[in-house]
């Protein structure tokens, strides 16, 4: 067994996760590095931090530098120095935002408009987007952002891809739809990406047998269905249940545009079709309310760009909510970001410091910002698992989310 469950509550459940690169304690957060690197850090800064392993995309390092240099390297964990488990994603979100611009949760206020693109497709393209991609039952025809060349992902591509980077755990390639995307055509994606799931698992089993000198990676399928119960469910059920030649999913996905208000829901109908056996990552999210809330639903691991994304622009997290170290009262503060934070950066230095740097657009300000967010966001996840083994989940969500959002109220 890859994932043993060591504690639950509810649907809510702690555990670990085992990989040939070391074990993952669970409910976990999973920094993301996009490019085989978390952006302004350095590995052993991810480490220090508390990070358990990373995430990488496939798309990017396909473009640059190429998955078979990687693969020349010892594979992903090896090319960028990192000792611990990875995660590489499919490809299957730059369907969604290289083909249409949109973002993966979106507000309730987009859902269901049901715009045409000026081409006909289902969909319309972001303001100041350019549609990049084009998704047909086979795969995905899309140019590269990097210089405009052709390139064709397919369930195949992507496995192939993902087996020459060398991540303990991959994702199916599946097709990332919007909340404005139709009911007819939520119901042709879903079969779409569900035929593509099977090509994967066969695919993987032919890489695995093909690469018997390799360590065995596992293979998690992306469970789609956008905000609909049904499909979500029937998407779970049928990868849940998917043996292709006797190569089963080893871990699922949930994925898909999200309404934020209805994430937790989502999850829910997600959990209790799938696998009580199998963990279950949860593609792009770490807010705090957003990681009790999946937890709560059944949740084991999250990615998210966001921590590392926002202290590039001075925002810092702190447990009384997001503040901007950026700003004048900051300019003399000799204290820490945050009180009692044990990060290197809270222990080396100040906002007086942080502010300067931010000012002055020294490199160091985006370092040392995303060691804080990153080490924050870590540390709230191992908390959460904590109070799961403790009986406590409820009462730390009630202080913590209570604390964090008492400004917006």
């Amino acid at each position: 067994m890859s994932f043993e469950i060591v504690s639950s509550s509810g649907r809510a459940r702690a555990g670990i996760l085992s990989t040939p690169h070391g074990d993952i304690a669970t409910p976990a957060f999973i920094p993301v590095g996009t490019k085989a690197t978390v952006k302004a850090v350095l590995p052993e800064s991810v480490a220090q931090a508390g990070g358990q392993a990373v995430l990488a995309n496939a798309y990017h390092l396909y473009l640059q530098p190429g998955s078979e240099i990687i693969d020349e390297a010892g594979g992903l964990g090896t090319f960028m120095n990192w000792p611990g488990p990875t995660f590489t994603d499919s490809g299957g979100f730059q369907v969604m935002s290289l083909g249409v611009g949109y973002k993966k949760v979106l507000s309730e206020e987009f859902a269901g408009s049901g715009k045409k693109g000026r081409d006909g497709s289902d969909l319309e393209v972001a303001e100041n987007k350019i549609r990049r991609a084009h998704v047909d039952d086979d795969g995905v025809t899309f140019r590269s952002h990097l210089d405009g060349s052709t390139h064709r992902f397919t369930a195949e591509v992507s496995m192939r891809i993902q087996h020459e980077l060398g991540a303990d755990i991959i994702f199916a390639f599946d097709e990332l739809t919007t909340l404005l995307n139709s009911r007819a055509y939520q119901e042709e994606s879903l079969e779409r990406t569900r035929l593509w799931a099977e090509r994967c698992l066969r695919a993987h089993r032919e890489l695995t047998e093909q690469r018997a000198d390799k360590p065995y990676q596992q293979l998690f399928g992306v469970i789609q269905g956008a905000q609909y119960e049904d499909l979500r469910r029937k998407a779970a059920r049928d990868l849940g249940a998917m043996n292709i030649d006797g190569q089963e999913f080893d871990g699922f996905g949930i994925g898909g545009a999200l309404e934020k208000e209805n994430l937790g829901t989502i999850v829910s109908w997600v959990s209790d079709e799938l696998p009580e056996n199998k963990a279950r990552h949860l593609l792009g999210i770490s807010e705090p309310d957003d990681l009790f809330a999946a937890v709560a639903a059944g949740a084991d691991t999250f990615d998210c760009v966001n921590p590392s994304r926002v202290a590039r622009n001075a925002a810092i997290y702190s447990p009384d909510g997001r503040f901007n170290v950026n700003t004048a009262r900051n300019r003399r503060d000799f204290s820490p970001l945050v009180e009692g934070c044990e990060c290197y950066t809270c222990t080396h230095y100040t906002k007086a410091y942080l502010h300067h740097a931010f000012k002055a657009k020294e490199m160091i300000s985006s370092t040392l910002a995303t060691i804080h967010n990153e080490y924050f966001t870590i540390k709230l996840v191992e908390q959460i698992r904590q109070s799961l083994i403790d009986g406590t989940f409820e009462e730390l969500r009630e202080e913590a989310l209570g604390r964090f959002y008492a400004g917006r109220k």
